[in-house]
């Protein structure tokens, strides 16, 4: 195991303590509960926007505090969901008086452990709304859920919900809006290689050199098939069809383009894919009116990528452009 890392236990602590050092004029982090925190939470009469899953997908969620997205994370330890009591500590850290919402992958224990906040939160006069982002088109059930997984959608979701929030809409507002965004996009996910936890040492699963999963989980799950490798553009067929074919994509319509690095696949190749998928959209006639292009949620070292496409509308574009400043979005500003 070849890791930038000083012992295995201090991996998700001292990446904290460096997203803060550098960060410091965004995000704070309180060490005791493991949260990451907006510079200036709470904000006064303003849902705060929370999510949270297991650390080795960064920047997914800590890269996403700030202004225009998240107003906390709460890390779990790699691969690990967190667990409710620091989802709480969160949700009093950026209660603002307007209410606080929960945005959860649809992973077991991050479901259970943000109900479970969800209902202390409610003890405390504290209101909560959530939604469960379930956008994962390759497999209907995994080894961490019952559903689909939440995967490329969260990010998009967090970045549209949090623009929406920063006008002071309301919580009903808030939820409604998730719900919609989480209807309308659908991702799918490959990997070229494996990725190795810290505290484990070894690879989560081997694939030959002349291999490739299609449909993997960002934790390393089995997807629907393992294949010979192929070009980019047969990988990206692989990809778009069964999301084109889910979520009934017409001819005339607009989407956000996602197109996602696992974490060990360089921007050049992401590129690559990203061209391939333009030219299947402007062979059906979809238009791709916003995109983003880089490793946004990624699985540790894992050499792969995924493409998420949602379906959009002049609304959804207005809180995509919003201004957004985090450690690791930021435009507008």
């Amino acid at each position: 195991m070849k890791k930038l890392i000083n012992r295995p236990e201090d991996v998700v602590k001292e990446a904290l303590a460096g997203m803060e050092a550098l960060h410091a004029e965004l995000i704070r982090v309180d060490y005791e509960s493991q949260v990451i925190v907006r510079a200036d939470a709470p904000v006064q009469g303003k849902v705060g926007i929370i999510s949270g899953g297991g650390s080795g997908h960064e920047p997914m969620h800590g890269g996403f505090v700030g202004c225009g997205m998240l107003d906390a994370a709460c890390p779990g330890e790699i691969f690990t969901s967190p667990v409710p009591d620091q989802m709480l500590a969160a949700t009093r850290a950026v209660n603002g008086g307007a209410g606080v919402f929960y945005i959860i992958k649809n992973y077991t224990g991050d479901v259970l452990n943000f109900e479970m906040a969800a209902e202390l939160a409610a003890a405390e006069d504290i209101e909560i709304a959530s939604v469960v982002t379930n956008d994962d088109v390759a497999v209907q059930d995994s080894l961490y859920t019952a559903g689909r997984r939440g995967v490329g959608v969260t990010v998009l979701l967090e970045k549209i919900v949090g623009g929406l929030a920063e006008t002071g809409a309301s919580l009903e507002a808030v939820a409604e809006m998730a719900q919609r965004v989480n209807a309308n996009g659908r991702s799918m996910g490959m990997a070229l290689t494996s990725c190795t936890v810290p505290a484990i040492g070894r690879p989560t699963f081997d694939l030959d050199e002349n291999e490739m999963e299609i449909g993997i989980g960002i934790h390393g799950e089995p997807g629907c098939r393992r294949v010979p490798l192929a070009s980019a553009a047969e990988v990206t067929e692989m990809l778009v069809n069964p999301i084109l074919e889910d979520l009934e994509l017409k001819a005339g319509e607009r989407v956000i383009a996602f197109v996602n690095g696992m974490g060990g696949t360089p921007q050049i190749e992401l590129y690559v894919m990203a061209n391939e998928l333009a030219k299947i959209l402007r062979g059906k006639n979809i238009t791709i009116a916003r995109s983003l292009v880089g490793s946004y949620i990624t699985s540790l070292e894992m050499a792969g990528c995924s493409i998420t496409l949602l379906r959009t509308d002049d609304e959804i574009l207005k809180y995509w452009d919003a201004p957004v400043h985090t450690p690791a979005l930021r435009w507008g500003i």
